[in-house]
Order: C-alpha cells, then sequence, then structure tokens
C-alpha cells in the first residue's frame, strides 16, 4: 500500500530531467552518471548523495569542479546534513554560477559531432 504524503507534498511518477532540472534551485540526487549529466546540462548546483558503483566518483567529481558540496555518503545522509548541503549549494554563488557557466559549456558542445570525429580518426589511423 502507497503512504499518502503531507497535503503540501506532491508525488509524481516518472518525469524527465530535462523538464524538472532547469527549473529547481539545487538538484539533489545519487551521483549516476546519467542523472549527474542531466544535472550539468541544466547549470544548477548538485547535491550528490552517492551509495554504490561509479556514484562516490560522480560525487567527488562535482564537488572538485566546484558546482556541489561534498558528497554525503548513504551512511551519513540525515536531515540536517542534508538541509546544510542543499542551503549551502543555494547560497553559495561561486558554485550556483560555476554550474550555470558548466551548463552552458556542455548544452554548447556538440559531443555526438566530437565523438564521430574522434572514431573517424581512430579508424583511420591517424589517432
Amino acid at each position: 500500500m502507497r503512504e499518502v504524503p503531507a497535503p503540501d507534498v506532491f508525488l509524481a511518477g516518472e518525469v524527465p530531467h530535462e523538464v524538472v532540472f532547469p527549473r529547481v534551485a539545487v538538484i539533489v540526487h545519487h551521483g549516476g552518471a546519467g542523472t549527474t549529466a542531466a544535472a550539468v546540462r541544466a547549470g544548477r548546483p548538485q547535491v550528490v548523495c552517492p551509495f554504490v558503483g561509479d556514484q562516490p566518483f560522480w560525487g567527488r567529481r562535482m564537488h572538485q569542479l566546484a558546482v556541489a558540496p561534498e558528497p554525503i555518503d548513504q551512511r551519513r545522509l540525515t536531515a540536517p546534513r542534508l538541509a546544510a548541503a542543499i542551503r549551502e549549494a543555494i547560497d553559495d554563488a561561486a558554485m550556483t554560477g560555476g554550474a550555470r557557466r558548466l551548463g552552458d559549456r556542455v548544452r554548447a558542445e556538440n559531443g555526438v559531432a566530437a565523438a564521430v570525429d574522434v572514431l573517424e580518426q581512430v579508424a583511420a589511423g591517424r589517432r
């Protein structure tokens, strides 16, 4: 049985990242490669709460790029820690500006064309 949320909580089914992420102040996520890429494209600061696989790497990488506070491992995740990280991501002008600039750069790239170019160079023996 599905728990009924509080009156001020809206439960949505699946929602495309590209629709929601650009409309929020900060993106809280698990740090999967696809979600991280969508958050970067959106140009918003992130709070990463990794728990498995490559997620800790992406959380550290977003922190190194200064678009996210230090990641919060699932074992250390508490409401006060999450709230503090969200507040840091929203209030840090360097972080919000850096996330916006990184998003601008990524959206300006033509990743498919770049990948095809590299593959063609490899196939031609030039790389």
